[in-house]
């Protein structure tokens, strides 16, 4: 329950950023081009506050916060007196129509390079894809590398840490071969091989890019010793107490934490009887471990610990932080990205290389937004800007309802000298409308799925 409640604020605060930059962009460019604004909400549904301003203005923040607007004055919505219709949005030039609905989606993309410029400026801590074996059969074993390795770039994207390597394999889902750049142990060269992406399918819900592709990245040594306990947890009630080491379960000793956690995971809401060490005298414990669902459904067990672990060596850690300039420029380089990422992926679900079943909803991002929170604010602008950058690009297909069906409408107008007609407008939003939904309702039924 603390998850879901965490969730949903960190959700609620990445929306309400998202769409408050996104509708100052049309607001401030209607504005620029003598347009009179009417309302600016925050938000759908009744209102919760608003506010009028001098010039007649009214902010307003709403009860549903999952989107907002910008009401301008135009006749076409309703009657205009002769002398303000010059302040109408209808009655302005193809080309201030164009820059006020346009400004939207570049709001949201100047959004992201102002986050990852306070990302970069903040400063990263991230661990060097080093990769000391690989799985069998996968499709970085096919390349017979010596391990271990390093990544340092897929294709023609660098990878100084792991993230860029989930993110750089992201962008090969569904084409047919890829070349990765590393440090050969042997010689210390940087060599390249071609891999082969036939027979890569994996679900991007239950595994991640890395391990699909046969990466097994270092891990530090994780020890049988309790670090910490969650307060109400299933450790708790069995009076487990931090540094408390577990040495057997129903009489089976524990080589390593993975073993003990495939136990646990086995046994929800069944008795355990657990060997411990405590202070350099064994105790045998009842353990009765909590339930939950995984991703595919089952029912597993967990007991609310966290065990020790050790440090990543210094040479693995990568600390990345710049000066205002410079972060500005790898600023723009991150958007231009995960824009070219977020083009490629919506690209291949159209066409089918990637299954729709990959499409996210609102519930996916809220666990996105509280897991991103959870580890920091670096974190959750990294979050921030990766959705700004996937609502500026998704804003500017040319489907009517999103702005760039309203710009597919205007440079249809540039090109003919005339406006498409209102019927054949009406037309297209009913249809954009349909399908909009028709996506919404995929997005939840996959998120739903996920529960």
């Amino acid at each position: 329950m603390a998850d879901f409640f965490w969730n949903t604020a960190a959700f609620i605060v990445a929306l309400g950023i998202l769409v408050t930059i996104h509708e100052f962009g049309h607001f401030w460019v209607a504005r620029r081009c003598g347009v009179k604004v009417l309302r600016f909400s925050v938000g759908f549904g009744p209102s919760i506050y608003t506010f009028r301003a001098k010039d007649e203005t009214e902010y307003t923040l709403a009860a549903i916060p999952l989107g907002g607007y910008v009401k301008m004055l135009d006749s076409r919505i309703e009657d205009v007196p002769t002398e303000q219709q010059h302040l109408a949005f209808n009655y302005q030039s193809v080309w201030k129509r164009i820059a006020i609905v346009a400004a939207g989606p570049a709001a949201n993309f100047l959004l992201a390079i102002a986050a990852f410029w306070l990302v970069f400026i903040l400063g990263t801590t991230s661990v060097k894809p080093m990769v000391p074996e690989v799985a069998d059969n996968s499709p970085i074993a096919q390349a017979q590398i010596e391990t271990p390795f390093e990544v340092i770039a897929i294709g023609d994207t660098k990878t100084p840490d792991w993230q860029e390597v989930n993110l750089a394999l992201a962008g090969y889902i569904g084409e047919d071969q890829l070349t990765l750049s590393y440090i050969d142990p042997s010689s210390s060269r940087v060599k390249k091989a071609d891999i082969d992406l036939t027979d890569w399918q994996f679900d991007p819900k239950q595994i991640s890019p890395i391990e699909s592709f046969g990466f097994k990245p270092y891990r530090p040594k994780v020890h049988l010793e309790i670090a910490q306990i969650t307060p109400d947890s299933a450790a708790q009630r069995a009076q487990l107490q931090q540094g408390d080491i577990f040495v057997a379960a129903n009489g089976q000793p524990l080589a390593d934490w993975q073993q003990w956690v495939d136990i646990i995971r086995a046994h929800p809401e069944m008795a355990l009887s657990v060997t411990i060490e405590r202070q350099g005298s064994l105790i045998d414990v009842e353990l009765v471990p909590g339930s939950r669902e995984d991703n595919n459904g089952q029912l597993i067990g967990h007991i609310g610990v966290s065990p020790v672990v050790d440090s990543y060596p210094e040479s693995y850690i990568v600390t990345t932080q710049y000066g205002p300039l410079a972060a500005l420029g790898k600023g723009i380089e991150k958007t231009w990205g995960l824009t070219k990422l977020t083009f490629d992926t919506l690209g291949k679900l159209i066409t089918g290389t990637i299954s729709i079943n990959n499409l996210s909803g609102p519930v996916s991002i809220a666990k996105g937004a509280g897991a991103s929170a959870s580890y920091g604010l670096v974190y959750f602008l990294g979050f921030v800007a990766l959705i700004s950058v996937n609502l500026g690009l998704i804003n500017l297909f040319p489907l009517p309802v999103l702005d760039g069906g309203h710009l597919l409408y205007y440079c249809i107008e540039l090109i003919s000298g005339k406006p498409v007609p209102e019927r054949i407008q009406e037309i297209g939003f009913r249809i954009g409308g349909a399908f909009i939904l028709l996506l919404m309702s995929v997005a939840l039924l996959n998120d739903f799925n996920l529960l």
